[in-house]
């Protein structure tokens, strides 16, 4: 095994992850190279009722060196005997006759490490099988080897044993080399109890009795694959009919009952496996797929080959009951999920330093799928969304390169977040515009094709696009983009050129929320970068589009007919702040701009405004426009705007906080009124969309009374019988009438959550709990994140009643209070999922000062360790700019809101 090569980014910065070791060394997070794993023989047997498990397995090593110990990574787990016998039975070796001898086991709980120990001498290199017995307990912290509960149609309480591996979580199940490039076969058993189904990464070869109504289910051996993907599935489980997908079985495997809720997953699945085959050029690795969906899942979906598991409200949707938007949502999640077996599964990262490449390129390949299989959902529009989240951390000095050196497992652990999924996706669609679409597929067919069951570094796929971009230096260009956190604000501006000729002028800047913090401050140093080389597309109103690299030295755009759109087609990830002129014209040809394009000129105004750089009033003249808007992702930064001014409560009740309620429903009612409460027969996808945005906004902070009774009205009807939700409004309903509601209205929320009509309807209700703002009924909520909601939802409603402006202050309050007991309680590093709420406890008092955030600050300085402290870092920053703002903008809405 070889070192990873290591390379120095433009701004001096290393590129990779911790090198691999040389054989038989190893820093202490890394397992010696001496002895590789190549085949593992796993026989597991879950106990549901005692929460355990006991199991057995025969792993086939080949020693390199003469070691006197075979190291793996192990941890909750107890070892009851190994031994060790030359030979591989996979290979034709007589293990019966073998010479065989017994190991003993040395357990370091810190390192997560048994050690087999040879009894006398070393052990000389050649082909081995080493066994061993273990046990361990099903969990209920959603890693590893877990439990998760459901209440079935009689009342009772079953459980599913199931499995979440990444990252570094299969030691949790059974001994192993627990690390991505130590990939091997594993053939995989389970003893299954009477009425169970069991599922694992192949399809189910052969099954034995085992008395007593126990079957022993073995599946077919994995092609060489990363521990992390391994999975096993029991419980009482249906399984769909198999849907042939040229020649893959894809079944949704589903609690009793469910069914009829798996059609829309099956359909999105097969076109997925089709359009990936097609695009990578290479057939799906495996011969089956199972969707499997896992009620208590503290991701959105995990990629196991073949055995993909998924938060049950993400599969499961009922044809005749789902939303355009959850529909979507349901779709993209298997489509980025499909697209792993490629891209992550067949081809793995060398170390988790590259997982962002796995989840971005994954999110950015489910993007195209989808774009595929409904055109018109626009998705890449909907996208545009998604990126502002990131560009919305990217502005933050807490940010983060997307790839940076990682050396312990837990420091990948905090990759899991939107610079990896979103801005990851984002500068790979900004490549793929800038090259265009046949070029970087060509490219990664290449990259796939060479690396095949292997394992790669971030440069290979850079170097196999570049082969295909013609002169174009992707690599050169990439590593400027995800070696140094940030990205830059492109400044266009007219002027005349020394021939007399118009020109538009592009320079760059980086772009910061806030000032940098000074030198020996004590918070952590700025991670945006200096430079970057952008790939800009533009386009004038004649429709011609410029391909430019920008670099640091600034270049010029012919100017061309008015308006000029620096970011054409809006992939680019940065801002664009345009001139007076440059800007006027823009606004007066707005409704001949793409919606995307309309998005980004709308949402960079906005984010000026929150760094200061634009003002208030400008961001009106952008909103003036909006007003004849049908995209409801433009909406969404204008809705957006005016609940964050709400929320910092910048004006006296008594003073101007009607006014901006008013000010609010002058823009929002007329749409509402346009679109109507009800879906019209030829209308097109965006609509149901924008209608629920604009009934949520104007239930809540716009403060519409109609709107909140007729919300009122329609629940009532749908829980007495009457005429159901529509799909499309229905959380936006509940979400009203929970804000408007005491504790009846929680009551009747809480029953329906507690006995919904399907996964989606559970998912609606869960999420209305957040937007109570009754004081009583927000208590109850909050206890109740402790006793019965889910761990995987617990954290992300107490965040929402964190950024409620009524039930705030309360909630932070017993967030210090329970702090330990949430962490406990709470998944594995979950903790800042709650903690992302306090962005919303920006109010300050009359004099400026601010109401929380120093408390805050003071309280979580050393709450929160490890790789996890960064995103608590962004947290606390993003509470900054907001304090920021509730300091500075009051001044400027006496110009523009009329007092109430």
């Amino acid at each position: 095994m070889t070192s990873p090569e290591d390379h120095e980014t433009p701004t001096g910065r290393a590129a990779t992850g911790a090198d691999a070791p040389a054989r038989g060394e190893a820093p202490p997070y890394r397992l010696p190279y001496s002895v590789v794993p190549r085949r593992y023989e796993l026989t597991i047997a879950p106990d549901l009722d005692a929460a355990s498990f006991s199991g057995e397995e025969r792993v086939e090593i080949e020693i390199l060196e003469p070691v006197e110990r075979v190291v793996m990574n192990a941890v909750e787990l107890e070892i009851h005997g190994a031994s060790l016998a030359l030979g591989w039975a996979s290979a034709g070796d007589d293990l019966a006759t073998a010479e065989s001898f017994s190991l003993g086991a040395e357990i370091d709980e810190p390192l997560e490490r048994v050690a087999f120990l040879a009894p006398s001498e070393d052990v000389p290199p050649g082909r081995y099988t080493l066994s061993c017995a273990f046990a361990g307990t099903l969990n209920d912290k959603l890693h590893g080897f877990y439990r998760s509960r459901f209440t079935d149609d009689t009342g009772e309480t079953r459980v599913v044993a199931t499995t979440q591996f990444e990252q570094t979580d299969a030691r949790r199940a059974f001994p192993c080399v627990d690390e991505p490039d130590r990939k091997a076969v594993f053939s995989v058993a389970i003893d299954t109890p009477p009425g169970m189904l069991s599922v694992s990464n192949g399809p189910e070869v052969s099954s034995s009795d085992l008395g007593g109504g126990r079957r022993r289910v073995r599946f077919a051996d994995t092609v060489p694959m990363s521990t992390y993907l391994v999975a096993f599935v029991v419980g009482p489980l249906e399984a769909t009919p198999a849907v042939d997908v040229d020649g893959v079985a894809l079944r949704v495997v589903h609690l009793p009952g469910k069914e009829r809720l798996a059609g829309p997953a099956l359909e999105a699945g097969a076109h997925a496996l089709r359009y990936f085959s097609d695009y990578f050029a290479i057939p799906y690795p495996g011969t089956k797929v199972d969707l499997v969906a896992i009620p208590d899942f503290a991701a959105g979906a995990m990629e196991n080959l073949g055995c993909v598991t998924f938060r049950e409200s993400i599969l499961l949707a009922d044809p005749d009951n789902v939303s355009r938007v959850e529909m979507e949502r349901l779709a993209e999640v298997v489509e980025h999920e499909l697209a792993h077996m490629w891209f992550g599964d067949l081809v793995t990262m060398r170390w988790w330093n590259g997982i962002w490449l796995n989840e971005a390129f994954a999110t950015f390949m489910a993007l195209c799928c989808e774009d595929d299989f409904r055109p018109e959902w626009e998705v890449f529009t909907s996208f545009a969304r998604s990126k502002g989240a990131a560009l919305g951390i990217d502005g933050l000095h807490a940010t983060r390169p997307v790839e940076y050196r990682v050396e312990q497992p837990d420091e990948a652990a905090a990759m899991f977040d939107v610079l990896t999924y979103e801005k990851g996706a984002s500068v790979l669609w900004m490549i793929e515009r800038y090259l265009g679409t046949e070029a970087f597929r060509a490219g990664i067919r290449r990259y796939l094709a060479a690396h095949a069951y292997g394992n790669t570094e971030t440069h290979d796929l850079w170097d196999a696009i570049e082969a295909e971009a013609g002169d174009v230096p992707i690599r050169a260009i990439m590593e400027t983009w995800i070696f140094q956190g940030g990205y830059p604000l492109v400044s266009a501006e007219s002027r005349v050129a020394p021939d007399g000729t118009e020109v538009v002028g592009l320079t760059q800047a980086p772009f910061a929320y806030l000032p940098a913090p000074p030198p020996g401050a004590d918070v952590r140093a700025s991670e945006i970068g200096s430079e970057w080389l952008v790939p800009v597309l533009a386009r004038s109103g004649g429709g011609q589009v410029e391909r430019v690299v920008l670099g640091a030295g600034g270049t010029e755009l012919a100017a061309g007919a008015s308006p000029v759109v620096v970011n054409a087609g809006g992939s680019g990830f940065y801002r664009v702040a345009y001139d007076a002129a440059l800007r006027s014209g823009l606004l007066a040809g707005y409704e001949s701009l793409l919606a995307v394009e309309r998005y980004a000129l709308v949402a960079d105004t906005w984010a000026s405004c929150l760094a200061g750089r634009a003002s208030l009033r400008e961001v009106s003249e952008v909103l003036a426009r909006v007003a004849t808007e049908s995209d409801p992702h433009v909406w969404s930064v204008a809705i957006g705007a005016l609940g964050l001014l709400d929320l910092l409560d910048l004006l006296a009740p008594d003073e101007l906080r009607p006014g901006l309620a008013g000010h609010a429903r002058g823009l929002l009612a007329p749409q509402l009124a346009r679109v109507g409460w009800e879906r019209a027969q030829d209308e097109d996808e965006m609509t149901p969309t924008l209608r629920a945005a604009l009934v949520a906004a104007l239930g809540t902070f716009g403060g519409d009374d109609a709107v909140a009774r007729h919300c009122a009205a329609l629940y009532a009807a749908d829980r007495s019988g009457g005429a159901p939700l529509p799909a499309d409004i229905a959380a936006a309903v509940i979400g009203v009438v929970a804000h408007h509601g005491h504790e009846p209205e929680l009551d009747a929320i809480l029953a329906r959550y507690r006995n919904p009509r399907d996964p989606l309807d559970e998912d609606r209700h869960l999420g209305a709990l957040g937007r109570v703002t009754d004081a009583h009924a927000a208590r109850r909520v909050r206890e109740l994140c402790l006793t019965e909601i889910r761990n995987q939802s617990a954290p992300f409603l107490l965040a929402t009643l964190l950024s409620n402006r009524a039930t705030g202050p309360a909630t932070w309050e017993f967030v210090t209070a329970r702090f330990d007991e949430l962490v406990e309680r709470f998944p594995a590093h979950s903790i800042h999922r709650t903690l992302g709420g306090v962005v919303g406890l920006a109010q300050v008092d009359a004099d400026g000062a601010a109401l929380h955030a120093d408390g805050i600050r003071a309280f979580l300085a050393h709450r929160v360790e490890g790789g996890h402290k960064r995103l608590v870092d962004q947290s606390l920053e993003r509470l900054e700019v907001n304090v920021r703002l509730a300091r500075r903008l009051p001044v400027e809405l006496r110009e523009l809101v009329p007092p109430g």
